[in-house]
């Protein structure tokens, strides 16, 4: 299933959405340019220097970095059991919990997360501004690190990609329109059809998607939590659609 667009009457010209679409792609290209390729995505180097680390978060003064392992790579941090030394400057830890939202593992994981955020988020957006659906982005993505680092503290995988921020979307969506529907394609072997498909059911290919990219290793390449990044990310999906709602109320008294 490949959602087209939402079934509802445009009456602006999605700009913030098309921004965030252009902030990622353009966030790829620069990842893969200082190693890595357009299809399999940037280098694992990149992916721990400007993913977001809980073991960093948990401990600011000290960071991760790649290690050889035998035939493989590993993260080591500095400072944890039985590392010592310490790991090359590299960007702040802060940083990371923003660029890691427009980090992606490879061209599959890109396209994917990108043609769902097209949808939903242009809908957010016709519904509650550029401002709400920006902040929904950023907020949810960072709430998803949160949730996250706040499961496992001590580990040293990269999370990447737009997976709370997403989730916000979504959710905030579905909250301030439950019987939206999304123009869709469905594409099987032998048959092509365009239809009108309800808006959660879409919401719910994208969630099965993400988790199965997670556990299969395309989205995870070093590992990683999925599950909790989208449940931080739509918890405060929620939260912004409660408060839009009681705005709106607010308006009408």
């Amino acid at each position: 299933m490949i959602p087209l667009r939402d079934s509802a009457a445009r009456s602006r010209l999605p700009l913030a959405t098309w921004a965030l679409l252009a902030g990622s792609v353009v966030a790829y290209l620069v990842a893969i340019a200082s190693g890595g390729s357009l299809i399999d995505g940037p280098s694992s180097a990149t992916l721990v220097h400007f993913g977001a680390i809980p073991y960093e978060l948990a401990h600011l003064s000290r960071h991760c970095d790649l290690a050889a392992s035998g035939f493989s790579q590993t993260v080591l941090c500095a400072g944890a059991h039985g590392v010592s030394g310490t790991a090359p400057a590299q960007p702040p830890t802060w940083l990371t919990a923003f660029t890691s939202l427009f980090l992606h593992a490879n061209a599959l994981h890109l396209v994917i997360d990108l043609a769902f955020l097209r949808v939903f988020a242009a809908a957010l957006e016709e519904a509650a501004g550029r401002i709400a659906l920006l902040g929904t982005f950023l907020a949810g993505g960072l709430a998803g690190i949160a949730l996250s680092a706040a499961a496992d503290a001590g580990s040293a995988a990269p999370l990447i990609g737009p997976a709370g921020a997403l989730a916000a979307v979504l959710a905030a969506r579905l909250v301030l329109a439950p019987q939206s529907k999304i123009v869709t394609v469905i594409l099987i072997p032998f048959f092509f059809n365009v239809v009108e498909a309800p808006a959660a059911l879409i919401a719910a290919v994208w969630v099965a998607a993400d988790l199965a990219l997670a556990a299969s290793g395309l989205s995870t390449p070093l590992g990683g939590a999925g599950a909790y990044a989208l449940l931080g990310g739509a918890a405060l999906g929620l939260l912004v659609a409660a408060a839009l709602v009681r705005l709106r109320r607010a308006d009408r008294y």
